[in-house]
């Protein structure tokens, strides 16, 4: 099980997200005011193990249209789908090491502008 609590840095800013729910093959940390929230989950089958760490950010923003405040959430997390056999940790951690490196803030915003 991972430490309580959890700590991300989003912006420079630490967000401390103690442990709020514990299941059998999950987790799930939160901010004291809900405003950031980790899961961490496993699901497996007979042939595939699928495993998530999921951040979720929640904040209320105006409508440009209506110029109401609605309350949106922004989720942004990786999976991990591996066979039951054929991969070790070490070469499972060599591709999310690589993926991470590629998740530069030019490669970030050339997705979010709909590249591909």
């Amino acid at each position: 099980m991972f430490t309580d609590p959890q700590s991300i840095t989003v912006n420079a800013v630490a967000q401390s997200m103690p442990r709020i729910k514990i299941g059998s093959t999950d987790c799930t940390y939160s901010t004291a005011d809900g405003t950031f929230t980790m899961k961490i989950s496993h699901q497996a089958t007979k042939a595939r193990t699928r495993r998530m760490v999921r951040v979720d950010q929640t904040k209320i923003a105006a409508d440009p249209i209506s110029s109401l405040n609605v309350s949106k959430k922004l989720g942004v997390y990786l999976v991990i789908d591996e066979p039951d056999f054929g991969f070790s940790d070490t070469e499972i951690d060599y591709v999310v090491q690589a993926l991470k490196t590629w998740l530069s803030s030019a490669n970030v915003a050339k997705v979010a502008g709909s590249e591909s």
